[in-house]
């Protein structure tokens, strides 16, 4: 820890002064993103203040994204989020990750035919019981597990999809080359939800830890339905862009 300790007699409330000092630590590079710091009562003992005190400096670092506590594990310096511009893109999270200058890593964790659910059907615009490529994939950033996904496509629109090793490539590319199929439109849902015992293990994260939910049905320019995707994104770690611009009207130039 950075030689700093508390003024007692400041007029800066001690909380504060705390945490002034483990940014300091975070920016000095003390403490690395993804690393452990001390505990609330090593934190009490290294400083003489109360752990009324302590948690109060916790509380707003946490809210402030600066630190992140796991249950039963203790406090870690946040890592920076992910940026992800699929909400107004139509691309998927590979073309998305390769477009930032990261590197996607992808688990394949099922690929196969299955028939279309009512949910599933209605998305789609399929009856169901109808035979669809089911892809359940477990996606990775600097080896660290980001998002989970699974997909939905018909399997008359790609027959030898099910075959497909999609570990190093990208879904959409897949489409457009192998069976001249090209996104042109799409719509998109995103919602708070609450990690699943599943999902965290996947995931690397705690039960009950913040996702971000992503559906997705991407639409051919004939209006035809290609693709249906549920994607659970870690909170902790992801973020989503959107640019907003003014229309009146006129096409944008």
């Amino acid at each position: 820890m950075l030689e700093r300790s508390i003024i007692y007699n400041s007029h800066i409330p001690y909380y504060h002064q705390l945490i002034e000092i483990i940014k300091q630590n975070i920016q000095e590079g003390v403490w690395q993103p993804g690393d452990q710091i001390p505990s609330e009562m090593e934190l009490c003992d290294s400083f003489g203040i109360s752990r009324t005190v302590v948690r109060q400096a916790l509380r707003e670092l946490e809210t402030s994204e600066i630190i992140v506590k796991r249950k039963g594990k203790g406090t870690f310096v946040a890592k920076p989020k992910i940026s992800e511009g699929l909400i107004q893109k139509l691309t998927g999270f590979y073309q998305d990750m390769v477009e930032r200058g990261l590197t996607p890593v992808t688990k394949v964790l099922f690929q196969d035919v299955t028939r279309a659910n009512d949910k599933v059907a209605e998305y789609l615009d399929v009856a169901p019981g109808t035979d669809i490529v089911e892809i359940q994939r477990l996606r990775f950033i600097h080896d660290e597990p980001i998002q989970v996904v699974t997909t939905y496509i018909p399997l008359i629109i790609s027959p030898d999809l099910p075959n497909i090793d999609l570990t190093h490539r990208s879904l959409y590319e897949y489409l457009e080359t192998a069976n001249n199929i090209k996104i042109y439109r799409g719509k998109r849902y995103i919602e708070a939800v609450l990690a699943s015992e599943e999902q965290a293990k996947l995931l690397d994260i705690d039960e009950g830890d913040p996702l971000i939910m992503l559906d997705s049905v991407s639409y051919t320019k004939s209006g035809q339905a290609v693709e249906y995707y549920h994607a659970l994104h870690r909170g902790d770690r992801s973020r989503f862009e959107v640019e907003l611009v003014h229309f009146n009207g006129d096409l944008p130039d």
